[in-house]
């Protein structure tokens, strides 16, 4: 298995598939099945049973499903569109991932 380049939390592009061209980020990265889920990506419909017991009411709720990891890309604000992604070590040693194109960086700013 390979290591996956992509964290929670980033932004992505869905390259393949009926949501091909929308954007959204992370929401949990599944490493063991090669997967991830986007946010407002890829949506199902789940069928709830009514249980008394525990109070639901029961019915259809739409959720998002799992994405192969090959059927999305980093997606860079800078150029506008999905790209690959290197890593650069800064001068304290440091390692942080940046755009191929643009060389912007693509970590999150804490």
């Amino acid at each position: 298995m390979s290591k996956i380049a992509l964290r929670k939390g980033d932004e992505v592009i869905v390259r393949k598939g009926k949501d091909k061209g929308k954007t959204g980020k992370v929401l949990a990265v599944l490493p063991e099945k090669n997967r991830v889920i986007v946010e407002k990506v890829n949506f199902i419909k789940e069928f709830i049973r009514p249980d008394r017991s525990r109070n639901i009411q029961g019915g259809i709720m739409e959720k998002e499903a799992p994405l192969s990891i090959a059927n999305v890309m980093m997606f860079c604000s800078e150029c506008g569109r999905g790209v690959r992604v290197k890593k650069k070590i800064l001068e304290d040693g440091s390692k942080i991932r940046v755009c191929d194109k643009c060389e912007l960086s693509l970590e999150k700013q804490k």
